[in-house]
């Protein structure tokens, strides 16, 4: 075994240009799924650290798009829409409110456009907002309606470079109506579900309705399930409800940001799997370029393979010959592809400035199937090597 894979290499040196076309397809075929699948995993990642992990069990209802017809009925997120799902519904922990507001907030001299939020106590902290400094919202802030705002980080370093913000009294116009804030925190720059929290600010729902629209309906609510597991069932629970409420499909637009992960995830692996596909067509074709080669060697080596079997040699020893060589071609190729699939891996990563992940997995894929094209590309040309006719071989016809 030993030896003849030493003869392979020894032929490898005799024909270089032979040997490097025949490796060139395997290397491209396996560097490609490594680069793919590489991509892929980087995506992923990129995904889960842009939508965070909080809010995972949470489910957003809004109004819906619709063509209305005659019979049907309009959903109001009043209190008594809460108290009916929180009825209705089993597995929901609990139910946010909050109204979304367009608003100039300015200090001094300065100002910036923000989407205002009116939140009720707790809703930051489920979210997962952390503050850079200061406090949220006590209970006491929403009920009494203070007129305290958190500011998201963009905001805050517009406003306040200095990063001074704590305690000052910002300006917030909206709909030409002005009302003065005390800020009592300012959001850390991070990514929390479906949340931009960078330029938006968060007031109390409490002052919301006693300053800015009394009895208000809520633009939209948030439902958290008691589990994420639980938060796809609870999608699909809430939304036959509002259809069965109104009359009418589409009344109310019902999303979770788990249902958005999962669908990217789906569509991207999807992708993924495709273009690993057609990379492993360039390791089938370079598997034909060996299986072409190594025709052109036997015919090249008929005496060699004659005398050898004149002197004795079995033809089981010929084929092994003949495969271990194509194994080897595959072999180097795929040790190479490796090499050179995580380098172009790292390259490109770098450039698109992600996070560098190379799975062990697809390594391990793509260099089994490789060898594996080696071998079966090979057998052909070996099995013609096995059964040449010595005396043929030796006459040169």
């Amino acid at each position: 075994m030993i030896e003849d894979f030493l003869n392979a290499i020894s032929n490898f040196r005799r024909n270089k240009t032979r040997t490097f076309l025949s490796l060139l397809g395997i290397i491209i075929g396996v560097a490609s799924v490594i680069v793919i699948m590489s991509m892929g995993q980087s995506s992923s990642q990129e995904i889960e650290d842009t939508f965070g992990s909080s809010g995972l069990d949470m489910v957003s209802v809004s109004k819906g798009f619709f063509r209305r017809n005659r019979s049907a009925v309009t959903i109001n997120f009043d209190e008594e829409f809460r108290e009916e799902l929180f009825g209705e519904i089993e597995g929901i922990k609990k139910i946010w409110y909050e109204n979304n507001l367009s608003a100039t907030v300015s200090y001094d001299q300065t100002s910036a456009s923000a989407s205002c939020t009116a939140v009720e106590t707790g809703y930051m902290q489920t979210f997962g907002m952390q503050l850079e400094y200061g406090d949220y919202f006590s209970v006491t802030d929403d009920v009494m309606g203070q007129q305290k705002i958190i500011l998201g980080s963009d905001i805050a370093s517009t406003l306040f470079p200095n990063g001074d913000a704590l305690g000052k009294y910002v300006l917030v116009v909206t709909n030409k109506v002005r009302f003065s804030f005390e800020v009592t925190g300012v959001l850390k720059e991070q990514n929390s579900g479906m949340e931009n929290t960078t330029s938006s600010c968060y007031i109390p729902r409490g002052f919301y309705e006693k300053k800015i629209s009394p009895n208000p309906k809520a633009s939209t609510v948030m439902v958290q399930a008691i589990s994420k597991s639980r938060t796809t069932k609870l999608l699909e629970e809430i939304e036959t409800y509002c259809t069965k409420k109104t009359g009418t499909e589409g009344s109310v637009n019902v999303m979770s940001m788990q249902a958005m992960i999962e669908q990217i995830q789906t569509i991207q692996k999807s992708i993924s799997v495709m273009l690993s596909a057609i990379a492993a067509i360039s390791l089938l074709v370079g598997g034909i370029g060996i299986m072409n080669i190594m025709i052109v060697t036997v015919t090249e080596r008929r005496q060699e393979i004659g005398i050898r079997k004149a002197l004795g040699a079995k033809p089981s020893i010929i084929r092994r010959q003949f495969l271990i060589e194509s194994a080897s071609i595959s072999l180097l190729g795929g040790i190479i592809g490796i090499i050179f699939g995580i380098i172009v891996s790292f390259v490109i990563e770098y450039v698109r400035s992600q996070s560098f992940i190379i799975s062990l997995e697809s390594c391990i894929v793509a260099f089994v199937f490789s060898v594996f094209v080696g071998i079966f590309f090979g057998l052909s040309p070996a099995s013609k090597a096995a059964k040449l006719d010595p005396v043929v071989a030796l006459s040169g016809e």
